[in-house]
């Protein structure tokens, strides 16, 4: 935490010494996944341990890149390449999406966001950009419901996740479209920048990367199939990714040929990390826990889907 602030503040001040305001700094997040410390207008980030160095670095030049300016926020200069063995990265600080007034939940804007992304040709940035990791995390959070022992309610979940297609579970290539995808899109990463009421931008480079990017649309859609979404913000989000050009589903028409599969395999993710969270908090489900557990068991009683390929 100390060399994150001190990597944050040298930052914040473009490396000019400033004795006034100190070396500590405030964490925003401390996970295995991710540890971020601010400082003043900067944050400093140290990624997971398993970071890939070369695709870390990818990730990283994608977002600088001025093709991406007004989408990503780009990343300041770190000062440091890891603390203790863990890839770091320095961030201007933006302000986040306030969890306590919903009603103003940029959804339009994160749809108008991803469309913008997703039209970016690859071609066009560094590279060689790795895979988007969609598929992998849900993979891993079912892998991390096993880890954690029995659970009366992880019947569901399995069956679920074994109707899947493989390139749903990560196991083989999707054989969809391909583009620059976020990767992990919820509202969590989105702030605004500069932080006083300027514009939002997306942020959380690490699953970013070349994929389907009707997996970006995926958590939003299993929200609003699970009844955690209203129809008409997913209206909203679904009509203002259309109207910005987004190519992961039709301009018109059904787009649910398209978003179901990832749909579920999202709500599985979902679930699974429901499970091990209240496990080892030792407590009971939540409310929304238990709709996307009921969501699951929906699911289970579905055919499971052919690995001929993914939905057109």
């Amino acid at each position: 935490m100390r060399e994150l602030g001190v990597i944050a503040r040298r930052a914040a001040h473009a490396g000019v010494p400033c004795r006034a305001c100190g070396a500590a700094g405030t964490v925003l997040a401390d996970r295995p996944d991710g540890t971020v410390v601010r400082h003043g207008d900067a944050v400093a980030k140290a990624h997971a341990p398993d970071t890939e160095t070369a695709a870390h670095r990818a990730r990283l030049a994608v977002a600088a890149h001025p093709r991406l300016a007004g989408i990503l926020l780009p990343p300041l200069p770190a000062g440091a390449p890891e603390v203790a063995g863990r890839p770091v990265s320095a961030w201007p600080y933006g302000s986040p999406v306030d969890p306590g007034d919903p009603d103003a939940a940029p959804w339009e804007e994160a749809a108008t966001l991803l469309a913008r992304l997703h039209r970016v040709p690859p071609g066009e940035l560094p590279g060689p950009l790795p895979a988007m990791r969609g598929p992998v995390k849900a993979a891993r959070a079912v892998a991390r419901m096993a880890a954690a022992g029995p659970h009366p309610a992880a019947g569901p979940v399995r069956a679920a996740w074994r109707g899947l297609p493989a390139w749903a579970r990560g196991e083989a290539p999707a054989p969809g479209p391909v583009a620059v995808c976020h990767g992990d899109l919820h509202l969590g990463q989105l702030v605004r920048h500069p932080a006083a009421g300027g514009p939002w931008l997306l942020i959380d480079v690490d699953d970013l990367g070349l994929g389907d990017p009707v997996w970006d649309l995926a958590r939003p859609a299993a929200w609003y199939a699970a009844g955690l979404l209203a129809p008409g913000v997913w209206g909203r989000f679904l009509g203002a990714y259309r109207a910005a050009g987004g190519p992961a589903v039709p301009t018109d028409g059904d787009p649910w040929p398209r978003l179901d599969v990832p749909a579920r395999a999202l709500t599985v993710q979902t679930a699974a990390l429901a499970l091990v969270k209240s496990g080892a908090e030792k407590r009971d489900l939540d409310d929304v826990e238990l709709s996307v557990l009921d969501a699951c068991a929906r699911i289970a009683t579905l055919p499971p889907e052919l690995d001929a390929g993914a939905p057109s």
